[in-house]
């Protein structure tokens, strides 16, 4: 791996410092507005369905007219709406502050394309594993940094998400060169954003089938991440930080398993058999977490599914950029965060819908609904796979 690889895994770093401290905190802080459970689920899906229309234009934008320029507008998205939603006054405030960190934050699609831009088919894999422990070193410090803003305030996290964001904008600005070598051809039509892909992207060879099974994997693991918090705080009746320990954890069980992991398995099987494991081990974990309200239970069910979630997203990824054309990573990897977003979008309204606050033990709901569902995604991905397998896998 270059200069280059690396400069780009340290920025996708820090950006995922940025987002990590905010996880454990969001359900929280939209209470703190007065928020019931179905508008903070409205609060997660404002970002997403935001990101969802923004992430294709920002993948095509960048295979037209680089790499660096859209990494450096997505990050500096980041950092003004995390100091509106660190210093917001009304629920309106905030959700306009979630909606614009939304509509520019494609910089971990554009990043991506870096590494798919800087790295040979052979090591894709491997170098998507490590960019994912990046990713993951963040979710283990994240939440660190999260627990010590807590003490002044939920909403110092954000304003600590913002002052992160902008140190990876000063790196992107100073430190990482422009890595597109053949930038796509400018259409005659300037209204021509890649808003049309998301469409055109399912019909994509190889890609297509894998960003619908993307988008199913991520509707049913939002429903997850949004029923998580709440059953931890109220049915399992602890607090935020023991909360953010938790999450702290995962992500130090997914940096292992993204560095050391994935390069062991890929020695040994395929790069769609490792999904086919991660999704498998990631339904059993759902279908198990709610089955008995104790913590220590929660807590090793949790560590098992930490070790195997890990795999899924940079599988996922590495299959997109294989088979994608060397011109279109850019725009394949943003339709895939666009579809991702889009779930991510649906998942949290379906749970906010079949919980009920007064009654604790619905958190659970989703967490059975999710599981069974990635079942059948699983099954689905098993049977189509034929239509996404590279050729010398």
């Amino acid at each position: 791996m270059n200069r280059n690889f690396w400069i780009t895994a340290l920025i996708a770093f820090v950006n995922s410092l940025s987002l990590t401290i905010l996880i454990p905190i969001i359900y929280l802080y939209g209470k703190q507005f007065g928020l019931s459970d179905f508008q903070t689920s409205l609060l997660f899906s404002t970002y997403s369905i935001a990101q969802f229309f923004a992430t294709p234009v920002i993948g095509k934008l960048s295979d037209r007219f680089g790499r660096k320029p859209l990494l450096i507008i997505s990050l500096a998205g980041t950092v003004i709406a995390n100091l509106i939603a660190g210093t917001a006054s009304t629920a309106i405030l905030l959700f306009f502050a979630r909606f614009l960190d939304g509509i520019t934050g494609g910089n971990m699609s554009v990043a991506q394309a870096v590494i798919s831009d800087i790295t040979s088919q052979k090591n894709r894999a491997q170098a998507f594993g490590i960019f994912g422990a990046a990713m993951g070193l963040g979710f283990v410090l994240g939440p660190a940094m999260s627990l010590l803003a807590q003490q002044l305030s939920l909403g110092a996290a954000f304003l600590a998400s913002a002052g992160v964001a902008f140190v990876a904008l000063l790196m992107t600005i100073f430190f990482l060169p422009e890595t597109l070598q053949n930038k796509s051809k400018k259409s005659s039509n300037i209204f021509d954003l890649g808003l049309g892909n998301l469409v055109k992207g399912l019909f994509m060879p190889g890609v297509g089938i894998l960003l619908l099974i993307n988008f199913l994997i991520g509707t049913t693991f939002t429903m997850f991440t949004y029923a998580f918090q709440p059953y931890f705080l109220r049915v399992l009746q602890q607090n935020s930080q023991s909360l953010t320990l938790l999450f702290l954890s995962f992500g130090a069980v997914g940096v292992i398993m993204q560095t050391w992991g994935v390069s062991v398995m890929s020695k040994r099987f395929n790069v769609v058999k490792i999904l086919f494991l991660g999704l498998f081990f990631r339904s059993l974990s759902f279908v198990l977490m709610p089955v008995w309200a104790n913590i220590n239970y929660f807590v090793i069910v949790s560590i098992l599914f930490s070790i195997f979630n890990s795999l899924v997203q940079p599988m996922i990824t590495t299959l997109i950029s294989l088979n994608a054309k060397a011109e279109d990573q850019g725009t394949a990897l943003g339709l895939n965060a666009s579809y991702l977003s889009i779930s991510n979008g649906i998942g949290p309204v379906i749970a906010g819908l079949i919980v009920h606050q007064s009654q604790p033990i619905t958190y659970g709901y989703p967490l059975y609904l999710a599981g069974g569902l990635t079942f059948l995604v699983l099954a689905f991905a098993i049977n189509n796979r034929q239509r996404y397998t590279p050729r010398n896998s």
